[in-house]
């Protein structure tokens, strides 16, 4: 569990910046076109989500301390939900530590269920 001295710190440091890997409506995060992978996930798949949004998803997942082990210097997973209940995973870039992108958990059922039991205990 995180003190909230590593949450603050971590919530001031951690900084989503989104993957044209993991994009249909990339305006808004910079990206002048989208480069989807079709094995990848794609975060705006149900609906477009704006940067402020994805922003403040992540820093609720912080802020709920529902991260994984630390890794050059940061989580390597951010964990959160939104308030249609849908389970996103953000991801430290390996080579920009600090710096994340996100996707919607719906590769592993098992991971997914135990991080929304998890939320609700933690954020209700």
């Amino acid at each position: 569990m995180l003190s909230p001295q590593q949450i603050c710190a971590l919530a001031d440091a951690a900084v989503y910046v989104g993957s044209g890997h993991h994009k249909r409506y990339p305006l808004d995060y910079g990206f002048e076109r989208t480069n989807p992978i079709p094995t990848k996930s794609l975060c705006d798949m149900l609906r477009p989500i704006v940067l402020a949004e994805a922003e403040q998803l992540m820093e609720r997942g912080i802020r709920a301390g529902m991260v994984s082990n630390y890794g050059e210097g940061f989580p390597k997973y951010i964990w959160m939900v939104d308030d249609a209940g849908i389970v996103y995973e953000a991801k430290c870039d390996r080579n920009a530590p600090g710096r994340y992108h996100g996707y919607p958990l719906d590769h592993d059922k098992d991971v997914r269920d135990y991080i929304l039991s998890e939320w609700k205990r933690r954020c209700q």
